[in-house]
């Protein structure tokens, strides 16, 4: 069997870990060891915070529709509940936007809840 040199594979696994760790401070973006660690912590980081955006945005959509709600004289749970009972199928997020963009039109959404 051939004998097999593997510098070349080793070389370029580092260059391309060296690569994603550019622009992480200290040795964590120069040093092989510490980048490839750096590395994991900021991708298993980033795994998680999608997950974590889109519940913090369902959170400030909910805050921006209960705002909406409180000035027109209902609170947010009684919205939510009203408008599946009227079977109105919006989303918190188009609500949100709605409610932000278009007060005019929120209102309108009230008022055919409250029916």
């Amino acid at each position: 069997m051939p004998r097999v040199k593997r510098g070349t594979t080793a070389h370029k696994r580092r260059k391309n870990v060296l690569r994603e760790a550019k622009g992480f401070r200290w040795g964590r973006s120069t040093k092989f060891k510490a980048a490839k660690q750096a590395l994991m912590k900021a991708w298993s980081y980033s795994y998680r915070d999608r997950k974590v955006k889109k519940r913090t945005m369902r959170r400030l959509w909910n805050i921006s529709i209960n705002t909406a709600c409180r000035e027109n004289g209902i609170i947010y749970r009684d919205f939510i509940f009203k408008l599946r009972e009227k079977n109105i199928k919006l989303n918190r997020k188009v609500l949100s936007e709605i409610a932000n963009n278009r007060p005019e039109t929120f209102v309108k959404i009230l008022e055919e809840v409250k029916k």
